[in-house]
């Protein structure tokens, strides 16, 4: 089926053996984070960034990350929301479980590009060795937002102004890859890693059931660009594992599944996946109704 070739790794379960094929790297504009993340695996694009033509004195900036702070705030005189405080522990990590299902996110997608396992490989990865020289900024942690959406375009009124907020989006989007690159035991404490872990262990354990359901409820143009859907398919492996393997309410997986959605997808895909875990869970109840 087209969907079991979205989201593909390899396991030692010798049912679990899937594979990609021509797989592309994601488009550097909509999904930088990952982008950057895998920038081991594929050439790094230049990013470039265009102003449409000004209307009535202003301009429409189009940035990877809409940032509508920025309209009233300079790179320089920026202010720290206090939230940002509250999302790291005492030791200075994340500790949220919107963390662990992002760092979730982020290792399943790896699993499929490399053709791995999703546990081993975060396994892997928390257990690397570090690296000679390396040097992690741990105020990265403080500027990073989980909360950051991508969003319609902003509207300035100057070009000066512009030129603003497309310096604050670059420095966001170099922060964001500092954080998703890092080893993930400096930015994680051990509660994310191990719901990670849980998560991940989950969509192994449901994958031949869930595979078989994805397919049924996503629409068309998904499945004839399977390889373009990595990422999505990925959010909604993810959701429904923590639904019937963790015992999470659907209302905050759905939630939070949406936010990573607007957070790393592009287009109406917040809304497809918001219709098919609301899908997925109509049946799914039906189900344990009927047992």
């Amino acid at each position: 089926m087209e969907a079991s070739l979205a989201l593909s790794f390899s396991s030692p379960n010798a049912h679990l053996v899937f594979n990609i094929l021509n797989s592309a790297p994601p488009s550097p504009s909509n999904r930088k984070p990952f982008y950057s993340f895998y920038r081991n695996f594929w050439p790094k694009s230049p990013k470039a960034l265009t102003f449409s033509p000004p209307t009535k004195n202003s301009f429409i900036v189009s940035p990877p990350y809409a940032v509508v702070e920025a309209l009233e705030t300079t790179t320089e005189s920026c202010i720290l929301p206090k939230r940002a405080f509250s999302k790291l522990d005492n030791g200075g990590k994340f500790h949220s479980p919107r963390a662990a299902r992002e760092l979730a996110l982020l290792i399943a997608y790896a699993a499929c590009l490399e053709g791995s396992d999703p546990v081993f490989l975060l396994d892997k990865r928390v257990n690397a060795k570090k690296v000679p020289g390396y040097v992690f900024d741990k105020n990265s942690l403080l500027e990073y937002d989980h909360m950051s959406f991508s969003g319609e375009p902003v509207q300035v009124k100057s070009e000066e102004e512009a030129e603003e907020l497309m310096k604050k989006n670059e420095k966001d989007s170099k922060n964001e890859a500092e954080v998703l690159s890092a080893p993930p035991k400096l930015v994680y404490n051990k509660f994310v890693l191990r719901l990670a872990r849980d998560l991940l262990g989950a969509v192994v354990k449901q994958w031949n059931e869930h595979v078989l359901v994805i397919d049924k409820i996503i629409p068309q143009n998904w499945k004839d660009e399977s390889t373009a859907r990595i990422l999505e398919l990925s959010i909604l492996h993810l959701a429904m594992a923590e639904i019937t393997e963790i015992g999470t309410k659907h209302q905050i997986v759905i939630n939070e599944a949406v936010d990573l959605t607007k957070r790393f997808c592009d287009g109406s895909a917040p809304r497809i996946i918001n219709g098919c875990l609301r899908t997925f869970i109509k049946d799914y109840n039906s189900r344990i109704a009927a047992v």
